[in-house]
């Protein structure tokens, strides 16, 4: 796509003749990343504007800059100029999509997102060539620019068959907005828990609705994949007359129902599926059973666009955990870690532990809990129901970090943990608290989100002890 062409489909003024043919390499909205052959946006947010980056994104290559206004100090023959640059990224995201015309699938949920976005595309492809969005690429910004990556690098809209949206939310009408730029044959819905809460007044109800405007956004004749083992999941089916429904979980009556689940530990686990495309032998190298169940989401979205069912549980036997959601990484001291460090719930938290606990041959089970956030006026409570759940579940040592997750940490130890769990302030404490107690045989779940930086304390034990492989 050329820069022409990019304006005509952002509603742009037509660009200078000088750079109107010139082939465009990728997208950028954000300057410092910005490569040779990028279309820079300039946005606005409440605490910068882009329009101060783009003489820098032209110095670093830029084809031309995206503006609302001119800008003086940069060459005039390289700005296009719009109303809104986030409206014209969107835009252009948007009817790159209508022309290309084919399936989209869009994924949302509380937790199991990017796991389920990743487990879909892997089915589609069975079917044909598959674009997602590149990691958790999921917002008014994100999936923009996830879209556009199907042009970007010499790559054309034309060689995928299906697209694979994550769509994500904070806040009531995000989801409708990017059903609006990006329209879904497929919704699926994972699961409804308290995540955002902090800014809905209505708390969880509120949630599942915003959560719902997925199935609202859905093509006519389109198909709503639903959780059959979540009650506000399952009642979105009643919201639309004029879409099919598929419920997918191991509650009896499930469309796409998983029976007999065994857990194999760190390698994953094993099941038999029924579904009304007849029934297989499935088996998963991902930990835990929720991991399951978005397996299951993936099987019956690929059934909803004609992956057959041999070659959806054939594609799923080789999937891999997307980066920082329960990925097994081994270290050259006999020690495991499940690194689940990307973000937290307290769905999502207790589901990893039950996942930690179910691992055989263990010598101990230790966790380390980042703070949940935006949780709201329930955060102390949703926190020490966590610290309960992990002694109800027998770990061994516990070490909540910065927060709220001392709330967890002394929930646990009133529940009979006792001075094996602890609270510390920052990953680095977290790292000194494991390190010196650490022996060979133990299982280390790190869980947490981005924003108490859990991460750092999975990379400062790779580097302290070393790898001894990544399963």
């Amino acid at each position: 796509m050329n820069v022409a062409e990019a304006a005509h489909l952002m509603r742009a003024e037509p660009p200078p003749a000088s750079i109107a043919s010139i082939d465009i390499g990728g997208y950028s909205i954000d300057s410092r990343t910005a490569r040779a052959g990028d279309l820079f946006f300039a946005l606005r947010g409440e605490h910068h504007d882009g329009h101060e980056h783009a003489r820098s994104a032209l110095e670093r290559g830029a084809v031309a800059v995206v503006v609302e206004r001119a800008l003086p100090e940069a060459p005039a023959d390289r700005q296009v100029r719009v109303t809104d640059s986030l409206e014209a990224l969107q835009q252009l995201a948007k009817n790159l999509l209508a022309e290309w015309g084919g399936p989209i699938v869009g994924v949302t949920g509380s937790a199991g997102k990017t796991t389920t976005k990743d487990l879909t595309a892997r089915v589609l492809s069975a079917a044909g060539t598959t674009h997602k969005s590149a990691g958790n690429l999921n917002n008014a910004y994100g999936l923009p620019k996830s879209v556009l990556l199907m042009a970007s690098e010499g790559r054309a809209p034309s060689d995928y068959r299906f697209a694979v949206l994550e769509m994500g939310m904070s806040t009531p009408g995000e989801i409708r907005r990017l059903t609006e730029i990006a329209p879904p044959t497929v919704g699926v819905v994972t699961i409804v828990a308290p995540v955002h809460t902090e800014f809905f007044a209505d708390g969880i109800d509120g949630v599942a609705n915003a959560k719902a405007e997925l199935i609202d956004g859905l093509r006519t004749g389109g198909t709503a994949v639903l959780n059959a083992d979540d009650a506000r999941v399952l009642a979105m089916r009643d919201r639309r007359s004029d879409v099919a429904t598929i419920t997918y979980g191991f509650a009896e009556g499930a469309d796409v129902r998983a029976t007999g689940l065994e857990t194999e530990g760190l390698s994953g686990s094993r099941f038999h599926v029924d579904t009304p495309a007849g029934s297989a032998a499935a088996s998963l190298p991902l930990v835990g059973r929720h991991n399951a169940g978005n397996a299951l989401a993936a099987i019956a979205a690929g059934l909803a666009l004609g992956v057959k069912l041999a070659d959806a549980v054939g594609a799923l036997a080789g999937a891999e955990p997307s980066a920082m959601r329960g990925q097994v990484v081994r270290l050259a001291n006999g020690v495991t870690i499940i690194d689940d460090s990307y973000n937290s719930s307290p769905k999502a938290f207790e589901a990893m532990v039950a996942a930690l606990a179910g691992v055989a041959g263990a010598g101990r089970r230790i966790v380390v809990a980042g703070e949940m956030l935006e949780l709201g006026v329930d955060s102390a409570s949703l926190h020490a129901a966590c610290g309960r759940a992990v002694a109800a579940a027998g770990i061994d040592r516990l070490a909540g970090v910065r927060g709220d997750a001392r709330v967890l940490a002394d929930a646990a130890r009133d529940a009979g943990m006792g001075d094996r769990a602890a609270f510390v302030e920052t990953p680095e404490d977290a790292t000194n608290w494991l390190a010196g107690d650490l022996r060979e045989g133990d299982v280390v779940l790190v869980k947490g989100s981005r924003g108490v930086a859990t991460d750092r304390v999975v990379s400062q034990l790779v580097e302290r002890f070393g790898k001894g492989g990544v399963n």
